[in-house]
């Protein structure tokens, strides 16, 4: 043979189809072995190791989920279940009289149907406990087994639920992070025959179980306080994009996935879109700063309402008087924001908007994720209520982003569930005001807290800055006086911005603690504070004291740095 392929004294013609010859044969063989092993399955289909694609385990394994400190969120354990083979079944009266006094939660009806098949395979009850198993081992029933399968465990229930999301039976994530791993590879590694034991590398994420608890604790609190229908709030690292905790409630237990099904668990920061009220102010303040057209020094005149047909546009803490740019912002003047925005135009606005991701559907690793409502024909009257956050919903997590780009260096980072430093996140950002904006927008976010809107959500040593927002929700296709949604955005520190938190409220109640007011300032404020002094320590934010206000602590150092 070797001769024949690479002799001298044979010719060229002779050595090739000597060649081809050999290579025909190999691929001869090897089509043989394939069909030889999958002759084999199909004969063998009905025995017990390779029924449901093969192996001692059906439902195949998923890699540990893990928070940033290595604490386990999501794991897999063994779990027996249940099956049946019904062409070895002798007495099936006797069977099913037998597993029912055993498994009392197994239906008579079905599963005598089952057992009374001619399938040579049947399951007749995934997961069922370690006693159990014993039990009808015990019994001796011929055609009665048992495999083992992975069942996901969810150690911390119900607190990084609609992070985390939930799997089905089979273990295939069906939401969440669970279905972002199924996306991006491992359901075809399952479907390959692969990735059936657990030395799988561990999916790391962004979240601090830590700060999870803690927030979920005060957003438990806050809710039953103020009797909302709901609460949610999240924190961001604002240099790098990860979100390091995110809660909505209420929420429910991945351990028993049905509880997803109820419309009030939803996830409220990605998949429900509301209109953010005040806090949209903060953009378009530093989309009339970024134009320069307008500096901390100008005016906006206030004093009267703005009449658009049968709409007229006025201010909650309505001073009726020409106010400064600060002053716009701390009063939360809807006359002067809407005044800046229409002098600036609808077109540069929505251009504006748009290159702050605010008008286009925000894509992170969890599916879940709503389109913002953005109007079909955007009008001066749109340009107006938009600009002091009315007529235009985006997901919460949408305006973090944007708010985030605000008081970060004017940077544009898309958020992210998975760990990511600042290195990775500087190739994904864009520049999209300059850095001086964003100098200013971090002192009239601390002078809010100063003395503004924001002091009540005030924590001694930690330089807050932050903006309220509230808003109407739309009932019946009319705005209501009663059903407000509140929220408060939070920079923490203002002068070197690490973390944005958000806190929102849905629906609170007025009471006497709040003078019977139920807007943002008297209770997402409140709330604010509350997780910044259990959080910041954990974020490793250490205490400054005696910190002079914020035109000297944050102007005037920025001043400095620039002459330097």
């Amino acid at each position: 043979m070797q001769r024949l392929l690479y002799g001298q004294n044979v010719d060229r013609e002779t050595k090739s189809r000597a060649r081809v010859g050999l290579v025909i044969l190999a691929f001869a063989c090897l089509y043989v072995i394939i069909s030889g092993r999958l002759v084999y399955l199909a004969a063998t289909s009905d025995g017990q190791n390779t029924r449901r694609g093969g192996g001692d385990i059906v439902a195949t394994a998923r890699p540990d989920i893990l928070d940033r400190n290595g604490e386990v969120l999501a794991t897999d354990v063994r779990m027996p279940s249940l099956f049946g083979e019904p062409r070895r079944i002798i007495d099936v009266d006797e069977a099913e009289e037998l597993l029912t006094a055993t498994v009392p939660d197994l239906n008579p009806v079905e599963l005598r149907e089952r057992l009374s098949s001619k399938k040579g395979f049947v399951w007749l009850k995934r997961e069922i406990t370690k006693e159990q198993q014993q039990q009808i081992h015990r019994l001796g029933i011929p055609g009665i087994g048992f495999r083992s399968e992975n069942k996901r465990v969810y150690p911390n229930g119900a607190s990084v639920s609609h992070l985390i999301g939930h799997v089905n039976i089979d273990n295939q994530g069906i939401a969440g992070i669970e279905k972002w791993l199924d996306r991006n590879g491992l359901a075809d590694l399952h479907s390959l025959g692969f990735a059936k034991d657990r030395q799988q590398k561990p999916t790391e994420l962004a979240v601090d179980l830590r700060v999870q608890h803690a927030l979920r604790t005060e957003l438990l609190a806050a809710r039953d306080k103020f009797k909302a229908k709901a609460a949610a709030g999240l924190i961001t690292n604002v240099n790098t994009g990860e979100i390091v905790a995110m809660v909505s409630v209420p929420d429910y237990d991945p351990n028993d996935p049905r509880e997803a099904l109820d419309k009030e668990r939803i996830n409220r920061l990605t998949t429900g879109v509301y209109e953010m009220g005040s806090t949209f102010k903060a953009l378009t303040l530093a989309m009339a700063l970024d134009s320069g057209k307008f500096t901390l020094g100008s005016s906006v005149d206030a004093r009267f309402p703005l009449q658009y047909g049968r709409f007229k546009i006025n201010d909650f803490h309505a001073q009726r008087r020409v106010l400064t740019l600060p002053e716009v912002f701390t009063y939360s003047s809807n006359i002067g924001t809407a005044r800046m925005a229409l002098a600036l135009g609808v077109e540069h606005h929505k251009a504006f908007l748009k290159k702050m991701g605010q008008l286009d559907r925000l894509r992170t690793e969890i599916p879940e994720s709503a389109e913002p409502l953005v109007p079909k024909r955007w009008s001066e009257l749109n340009t107006v209520t938009i600009a002091f956050g009315h007529g235009l919903s985006v997901a919460p997590l949408q305006a973090v982003m944007g708010i985030s780009a605000l008081v970060n260096g004017g940077k544009l980072i898309p958020p992210t569930f998975l760990k990511r430093n600042e290195e990775e996140a500087a190739k994904l950002a864009r520049q999209v005001i300059k850095p001086e904006t964003s100098e200013r927008m971090r002192y009239l976010m601390r002078l809010n807290a100063e003395k503004g809107s924001a002091t009540r959500a005030e924590v001694k040593g930690f330089y807050v800055g932050g903006k309220t927002g509230t808003s109407e929700k739309v009932v019946n296709g009319r705005y209501s006086k009663t059903k407000l949604l509140t929220s408060f955005t939070a920079v923490l520190p203002a002068d070197k911005p690490r973390y944005l938190v958000l806190i929102m409220l849905d629906e609170p109640q007025p009471s006497a603690e709040t003078k019977g007011y139920a807007t943002s300032g008297w209770n997402a404020a409140p709330t604010t504070g509350k997780v910044i002094a259990k959080v910041a320590p954990m974020l490793g934010i250490e205490p400054r004291f005696d910190l002079p206000p914020a035109d000297r602590q944050i102007l005037a150092a920025t001043a400095s740095a620039r002459a330097r």
